[in-house]
């Protein structure tokens, strides 16, 4: 078959782009500047884990927020009370409604009215009812006042799109170049900062709602006391440990703030910070200054007094200062606070994770590395199969990671250390195609077929397997970047468009440049020998002969890696269980009896030490701290200054912190991507093949997983997101085994309607085993590397896919057949028993 001159021109246009938009990825920072508008797109961004910083992501407190609302929904309700000469103690907050009892029938209906108008409609787009964001009830002598879910809603959306404006603004006060913040989900805020390695202060400008007020303190009250009186608050100080007796009235609320400078006082040379107020705040600034001068003023912040200096004089001009026992960083992080304004509702860290440069540029490093070495051995082992056609497989496999670049950074992608290994990867299972359809020539040549006639049937019988196979693994993959996070979805993203750019390199270009080949040497007949000259015949092993030992030895594997899974159970990684996580270096060698001796002493549970690096790095691991996620933190920085005082020159390469709720949702959704990637298997080769197809590829596939898990147990290895997109990975491919041999017994069964089905199936794996073998070398090939020298971050994928890979390929010869023969046999059995009786019937 011919290809048009267009089809060509055209995909000489798309690899040609391909090649342009991966090129600023090799060139110098300064010439991509210099030839910045002539580059179709910027190079692919690194991600955190290769150029270092911190990751952080934030949930909006959602009981906070309502409670917020109730409270001003609280106060509205007893001003509306006070105007009608109601007593205001008639109204109180009970759970999560107001009640308001009044006795009297005619204070109540003049009430009701100045309740109803307190609603505020609910967003609507024109279509039905308006709502409002309470509900009013009366029941006997009690009105009730709920808050609606959809008020509730909305509530939330604006507090998350006033956050993420805030946390802009703050962001930007401590100068982060190119920051990422974005929402995620409907309550939830992900900050990226390239370069910080250290988020406390970022901890600090962004787990603040820094809700600024100024209150007089009651001189009257002991500030001791357990039991202060009505309008009076008990606040502690931020720094000084003291506490204050503070009036509840807001005397000038921070909304009236229009600026806040830090500085130094240039009599003591003490850290301040100065303000200035809006023109209404500096009106009630200077009323309140003139009409207590003498009383000490708090200056509250987040339910802490900053400090309460005493009023000497009135203040006119509008402008302050806040002084206290604070640094110079703790100054320029109250300024930033107060002139981004304060955050709607609290926001809480729920996962944080940081990267230090040295791990970053190690990573790249090691990347770069492993890629070229498994690039390597998988060009090797073309060449050894298919000889000089193995240089045109080659071509593609070169031509398949360019342009898999090129489209990352056309997509604008972050490429992290898994989107590596998925790139890796992908180099492995990108020459499955070119080995099938080398397979399919082989046997058409084998069969007297011509050189151009070997090559379109080579192809064209080749192409649906490729699809099938390609389809199955893609699901996985997919189900991966829906239900991953972070550089687990990176690797998705490569994997998926490895996929399918494999398909154009493999199926258009390789085929159009063994045709140009074939026409330019007229030759009569295409072999395809390997390095060493001749062609492998297919062989004639009779598989299903050993069929009851092969099921016998894959259950008992599959039983005990099921007891392996209970007894010692997996190494679950802080993804699913939560905890924190620090890898710390240090120039010397580490004393670790005595870093474990003071860890242990911070009385933080369970603290578990693994030592690497010629004994000079740690990876220290600490359980799921008790209460709110804001306690992993604070524990965070306990273990940081306990590392700090065994080892004075540690620096901290990682850093993690995984709260009880993020770590519930990523098991949760690990566990969902593997269930929903088995069941879109199943009705896929359902629909292509026939049910007995899809049962027994879900039967083997179980086995597979089992032993796969059965693997983690034994080996220990860190059992967490990037092991469950092995997993995936690994059933994408165990499938993709079996669809090319289910593919061959579908062809094999229209050819030979009379073989016994046992022959038949021998026959088929037979046909299919160079591929089999072949492909799981290549893979593995290209995985080798990455295993050894990769890092413990894609240790817990690599050694885990190349088991897998090797379990698949030998579940796909010895497994599958035996049980598609059972199952074929089973039904057949079945429909012969209820023949009779359906003839039976009929008579």
């Amino acid at each position: 078959m011919r290809t048009s001159k267009w089809a060509v021109l055209a995909y000489v246009a798309i690899t040609l782009f391909g090649i342009f938009a991966a090129l600023p990825n090799i060139l110098p920072a300064s010439v991509q500047q210099q030839y910045a508008s002539f580059l179709p797109v910027k190079p692919v961004t690194l991600g955190l884990d290769l150029k270092g910083g911190s990751h952080l992501v934030l949930e909006v407190d959602a009981a906070g927020l309502r409670q917020a609302r109730l409270n001003t929904l609280l106060d509205d309700i007893r001003g509306a009370l006070r105007t009608e000469r109601v007593p205001t103690s008639s109204a109180r907050i009970a759970g999560d409604a107001i009640a308001v009892k009044i006795a009297d029938q005619a204070d109540r209906d003049k009430v009701m009215p100045k309740i109803q108008e307190l609603a505020a409609p609910v967003g609507t787009l024109g279509f039905g009812a308006a709502s409002s964001d309470i509900e009013v009830t009366t029941a006997d002598d009690t009105i009730t006042i709920k808050l609606t879910e959809a008020g509730l809603s909305e509530r939330m959306t604006a507090a998350v799109d006033q956050s993420l404006e805030i946390i802009r603004r703050r962001v930007d006060q401590v100068g982060v170049a190119e920051p990422l913040i974005q929402r995620v989900g409907s309550d939830r805020i992900l900050v990226q900062l390239p370069g910080l390695q250290d988020p406390t202060r970022l901890r600090q400008l962004l787990g603040s709602t820094a809700q600024m007020s100024f209150h007089m303190v009651d001189t009257s009250v002991d500030p001791n006391t357990t039991t202060p009186p009505r309008g009076v608050d008990i606040l502690p100080g931020t720094n000084d440990g003291a506490k204050y007796a503070v009036e509840s009235r807001v005397a000038i609320s921070g909304e009236r703030l229009a600026d806040a400078k830090a500085g130094f006082n240039q009599q003591t040379n003490e850290p301040i910070v100065s303000f200035t107020f809006d023109s209404q705040g500096a009106r009630q600034f200077a009323e309140i200054t003139r009409d207590n001068v003498g009383l000490p003023f708090a200056i509250v912040l987040d339910g802490k007094v900053l400090t309460a200096p005493r009023i000497n004089e009135p203040i006119p001009g509008g402008q302050g200062q806040i002084s206290g026992n604070f640094t110079a960083q703790e100054a320029t992080v109250l300024s930033a606070l107060l002139r981004s304004g304060a955050l709607p509702a609290p926001l809480t860290i729920i996962e944080e994770r940081s990267v230090g440069p040295n791990l970053g540029s190690d990573s790249i490093r090691m990347g770069i590395y492993t890629g070229l070495a498994g690039f390597a051995l998988v060009v090797t082992l073309m060449v050894v199969l298919y000889g000089a056609w193995g240089m045109i497989a080659n071509l593609g496999l070169l031509l398949h990671t360019i342009l898999t670049i090129g489209v990352l950074g056309m997509l604008g992608s972050t490429l992290t250390l898994p989107g590596i290994a998925g790139i890796i990867l992908g180099i492995g299972m990108a020459v499955d195609a070119n080995i099938l359809i080398n397979a399919r020539i082989r046997e058409e040549t084998e069969g007297g077929a011509g050189a151009m006639k070997a090559l379109d049937i080579g192809f064209n019988k080749a192409y649906a397997t490729i699809i099938d196979s390609n389809v199955t693994t893609l699901s996985g993959t997919i189900l991966l970047f829906m239900f991953g996070t972070g550089p687990v979805r990176g690797f998705a993203i490569t994997m998926m468009l490895g996929i399918v750019i494999s398909m154009f390199t493999s199926i258009t270009i390789v085929r159009l440049a063994m045709r140009e080949v074939v026409v330019r040497r007229k030759m009569k007949k295409l072999e395809i020998p390997s390095l060493f000259g001749g062609v492998p015949h297919i062989p004639k092993i009779s598989f299903m002969k050993g069929r009851f030992v092969a099921i016998g030895m894959s259950a008992f594997l599959s039983v005990s890696s099921v007891v392996l899974f209970f007894t010692p159970g997996l190494n679950y990684g802080i993804d699913f269980v939560g905890g924190i996580q620090v890898e710390a270096t240090s120039k010397s060698v580490l004393d670790l009896p005595k870093l474990r001796e003071e860890l242990e002493g911070l009385n933080l549970g369970e603290v578990a030490l693994q030592e690497f690096g010629q004994n000079q790095s740690v990876l220290i691991r600490v359980q799921r701290q008790p209460g709110s996620e804001q306690e992993q933190t604070v524990a965070l920085n306990k273990i940081k200054e306990g590392v700090a005082q065994v080892i004075p020159d540690a620096s901290f390469e990682r850093t993690e912190v995984v709260g009880p709720t993020i770590s519930a949702e990523l098991a949760r959704s690990g566990f969902l991507a593997v269930v929903l990637a088995m069941l879109a298997i199943l009705f896929y080769i359902w629909w292509r093949f026939e049910w007995h197809f899809a049962v027994g590829a879900i039967a083997v596939l179980l086995l597979d997983i089992t032993k796969t898990i059965g693997f983690f147990a034994l080996t220990g290895i860190d059992f967490n997101l990037t092991a469950i997109a092995a997993l995936l990975t690994m059933i994408g491919y165990s499938v993709n085994d079996k669809v090319v041999v289910y593919d061959r017994m579908r062809e094999n069964l229209r050819k030979y309607k009379s073989m016994p089905f046992s022959d038949l199936i021998d026959m088929s794996i037979n046909q299919v085993l160079a591929r089999c073998i072949f492909t799981s070398m290549a893979t593995a090939f290209s995985l080798v590397p990455m295993a050894i020298w990769g890092g413990d971050a894609v240790k817990s994928f690599a050694w885990p896919m190349i088991f897998g890979v090797i379990v698949a390929t030998t579940s796909s010869i010895y497994i599958g057949g035996p049980i598609l023969l059972f199952l074929s046999r089973w039904w057949k059995d079945r429909e012969a028993t209820r023949a009779p009786g359906t003839e039976l019937a009929k008579n």
